[in-house]
């Protein structure tokens, strides 16, 4: 099975929705980190001019993955500058460190 890596970069204050809907959709697993950036918006004038943003990261199963784009943006947009960017990557390979076994999506919920 193909795998897709959907990346999320968020307002921190969505995550909670954001990870309400991943739960619905049966995402077998999620990481969340916190970021610091900028993007198309800037505000190059403020002292400390990197916003503080949250970064989801799922790997999924080809099929699921352009679903599991649309929630995010669904429930993460607020139509104001910064809301953030969701890309969904090719994934050659998925390993488990434990057992050092290739992952079959089944394998992996």
């Amino acid at each position: 099975m193909r795998f897709r890596k959907v990346t999320a970069i968020l307002r921190p204050e969505r995550l909670e929705a954001v990870e309400e809907v991943l739960k619905k959709l049966n995402v077998p697993g999620v990481s969340v980190t916190k970021v610091k950036g900028f993007g198309e918006y800037a505000n190059f004038y403020q002292s400390d001019w990197l916003c503080t943003h949250v970064r989801i990261e799922v790997f999924i199963g080809t099929i699921q993955a352009e679903k599991i784009a649309q929630a995010i943006m669904d429930v993460a947009h607020t139509g104001m500058e910064g809301d953030g960017i969701v890309a969904v990557l090719p994934v050659e390979s998925v390993y488990h460190i434990r057992t050092k076994e290739k992952c079959e999506y089944e394998a992996c919920k």
